[in-house]
């Protein structure tokens, strides 16, 4: 480059010289090629990247800064100290980093020494924790005259960048970095009550199930109570066994007495050896709401299974129940609760929350009528239940819209279904045993007896095999295939619906000796777990859901919308906007995708940055009746944990990099002689590259222009 820079000199100069003797206007023309040679000479000097250097010596001592971590994580107890005594790592950061270890440093006017805290937290601050990197990099911004860096810390950082970013900056300036590890590289000895997982809402009369998950961190198996109460003193208590070193999950019930939010706690008490007393006890909202779900039974023969559910469900006060009864030869059924057609336009049918769909096929319901009920589950969070019958009808749904949303396989060879000579029980699977559908006790514990004692059933459903992504909650006790136990009960999601495949119809006999307790809340919990979700956050014009319920900070919230117009009808060529209000009172806004025009869902998604409770609502533009409001709790994160171990492993890399070392607690004594080893800082400095600075490449077009507009004017004149 230097030698094509030179040459090109060379050349322009010479041009420029016989330019010149060859010209008519010598004067005006020595000008113009001036500032040719001139444009020439920058361009050039902007090729071999020319630099303003300044150095910047330093005029005191050279300077040691012992920065001290403050951080919430210093709390945990894990510290050791002479005669083996535990205390805090804060306290033993005290204890360690005292002033006469800064005049050891700044022995003789060597150094000067400075003591710094950083990470220290701010109660202003929702997520407070750990950044190592920012405080490095603000202080040798501040600071010119650095020997050396002594860090106190955990190592522990769940903020900002990378701790290497901070060491890498250190290495450039020639600064090393002394870490000292404080803490234990073990677990405290503790039970950490992770996460209570509730659900946003609950039907009153009703048990929920409130999932929760325990870390524990102890060396062995424990045997405690988990409590939940709320402010009244109402209480449940569940006893669980905790395997050591594990997270364990489990859940408990929750029955919902009265209308409106109730803040729960749950809680358990401290186990032998346990040494974090606060992280046994979480405090959550759960909200009671009086129940209206509206539910479709179509069936055609009135078998035995559908004239027992179809009374549980009349009589159930939460539900309001239509049903359509194809009968091969009296004709549709008629009467209280029967609809004489099935609903001809999309706004009819998007009334209902759950449809089941009894042993019918495509000689009772058309292509376009399947393909209705697959969009209700679909773009509208409702739920379908199949039911199939020894009639075989279902397997003609297969090759229509609900074929695809059936969970199973079924056997075509056989579609009469099975029959077996003896009763056979049902087997729930694990996922069975946790699931609220098939929860009939009033305890969890006593559940698998009350299903030990239902009776058998002698016909059930042909099936190869459920669908991959499906939850198979009971399989046939003594039935197999090449896949595994024939399943019966199996579970899965459809867009934004739910689908139920019950592959038996002898669910009528679970009233043997107990009448209808059985029977009433299984198909009670069917119909409430399928229209959950649809009923979140239901509103006049706007029904609202959202996943997921419970957000942490940070977490994305995909919002889905149905809106209606004035008819009823589902809203076409509308606009919804959706606004969330944090808990700090700001706000956030906007328009959400319309996803199916003829089923008027809308979607969009809403980062939370903000624990605690954000005010959400969604409205039809131009509408001013048209408003749904709902609340959703985000549940704050604890960036800064107590009882986690050390994490002596990140010190160690920023040491290694800064060409600097770990210092273990028996060898702080040689710190200071190590320190004072150091050579002086360097001088600071500072390189301003020219050839990419803003100002020379502006003077160069200046030039060029001035060349440009001289050697135009030196023509015509």
């Amino acid at each position: 480059m230097l030698v094509i820079g030179v040459v090109a000199l060379v050349g322009v100069a010479v041009l420029s010289f016989l330019i010149w003797k060859r010209s008519l206007h010598p004067g005006r023309t020595a000008a113009v090629e001036a500032l040719r040679l001139l444009a020439t000479v920058l361009a050039v000097l902007l090729l071999w990247k020319p630099e303003w250097r300044t150095v910047i010596h330093p005029e005191s001592s050279p300077q040691v800064m012992v920065l001290t971590d403050a951080s919430g994580s210093m709390d945990t107890v894990d510290a050791e100290v002479a005669g083996g005594e535990v205390i805090s790592r804060r306290e033993w950061v005290d204890q360690v980093a005292t002033e006469s270890l800064v005049e050891k440093l700044s022995a003789n006017g060597a150094n000067e020494v400075q003591r710094r805290a950083i990470c220290v937290p701010d109660e202003d601050v929702p997520l407070s924790g750990t950044d190592l990197t920012a405080p490095i990099s603000d202080l040798l911004e501040e600071e010119s005259n650095l020997r050396a860096v002594v860090l106190f810390s955990d190592g522990d950082h769940n903020l900002g960048q990378p701790p290497v970013v901070a060491a890498q900056r250190l290495l450039q300036r020639g600064i090393p970095l002394f870490a000292v590890p404080v803490g234990s590289e073990q677990r405290l000895p503790d039970l950490d009550l992770i996460a209570v997982n509730a659900p946003t809402y609950g039907i009153v009369g009703e048990n929920v199930q409130i999932p929760f998950t325990i870390r524990s961190s102890l060396d062995r198996e424990v045997r405690t109570t988990v409590r939940i109460h709320d402010a009244t003193g109402r209480l449940r208590s569940k006893e669980v066994t905790l395997q050591p070193g594990v997270e364990n999950y489990d859940s408990i019930l929750w029955r919902i007495e009265d209308e409106g939010t109730t803040t729960l706690t749950m809680e358990f008490p401290m186990a032998d050896g346990e040494r974090v007393r606060a992280n046994n006890r979480r405090e959550f909202n759960l909200t009671g709401r009086p129940e209206s779900i509206k539910v479709l039974v179509i069936e055609t023969l009135p078998r035995w299974e559908y004239r027992y559910l179809r009374n549980a469900l009349s009589r159930d006060p939460g539900v309001e129940l239509s049903c359509l009864l194809f009968h091969p030869s009296l004709g549709m059924g008629k009467g209280p609760d029967y609809i004489e057609q099935f609903p001809s336009q999309p706004e009819e049918l998007a009334a209902y929350d759950v449809v089941m769909i009894g042993d019918v096929g495509t000689g009772q319901l058309t292509p376009d009528q399947c393909a209705m009920i697959a969009g209700l589950v679909e773009n509208q969070a409702s739920g379908v239940v199949f039911l199939p019958g020894d009639q075989g009808n279902q397997l003609s749904l297969l090759g229509t819209a609900l074929g695809e949303l059936m969970p199973v396989i079924p056997d075509a060879n056989q579609p009469q279904g099975i029959v077996d000579p003896t009763p056979s029980p049902l087997e729930l699977t694990s996922e069975g045993r946790s699931s609220l559908l098939t929860l009939l006790a009033d305890t969890e514990e006593t559940n698998p007896e009350v299903w030990n004692s239902l009776p058998g059933f002698t016909w059930h459903a042909a099936v190869t095999r459920a669908k991959g992504g499906t939850q198979v909650l009971a399989v046939h006790a003594n039935r197999r295939s090449q896949f595994g136990p024939t399943p019966i009960i199996v579970t899965s999601s459809a867009g934004s619906g739910k689908v139920l495949y019950m592959g038996i119809d002898s669910a009528w006999r679970w009233r043997r000796g107990v009448e209808d307790k059985y029977h009433y809340r299984f198909w009670g919990q069917v119909a409430r777990w399928m229209s959950y979700q649809r009923n979140m956050a239901p509103g006049q014009r706007i029904r609202l859901y959202y996943t997921p319920e419970r957000p942490e900070p940070g977490d994305g919230v995909t919002f889905h919308a149905n809106a209606f117009d004035a008819n009823g009808a589902p809203l076409q060529d509308g606009e919804v906007v959706l606004e969330a209000v944090a808990p700090d009172g700001s706000s956030t806004s906007i328009s959400l995708e319309e996803s199916d025009a003829a089923w008027g869902s809308y979607s969009g998604r809403v980062r939370i940055t903000q624990p605690g409770q954000w005010k959400i609502s969604a409205r039809i533009v131009g509408d001013d009746g048209s408003s749904v409001e709902t609340k959703l709790l985000a549940q704050g994160v604890e960036l800064e944990k107590v009882g986690q171990p050390a994490r002596p492993e990140v010190l160690e890399e920023m040491a290694r990099i800064t060409r600097g070392r770990v210092i273990r607690p028996a060898n702080l004594g040689a710190l200071a002689d190590e320190i004072r080893a150091l050579p002086a800082p360097r001088p600071i400095e500072h390189r301003l590259p020219l050839w990419s600075n803003w100002t020379v490449v502006t003077i160069l077009v200046l030039v060029l222009g001035a060349f440009w507009t001289g050697r135009k004017l030196n023509g015509t004149f």
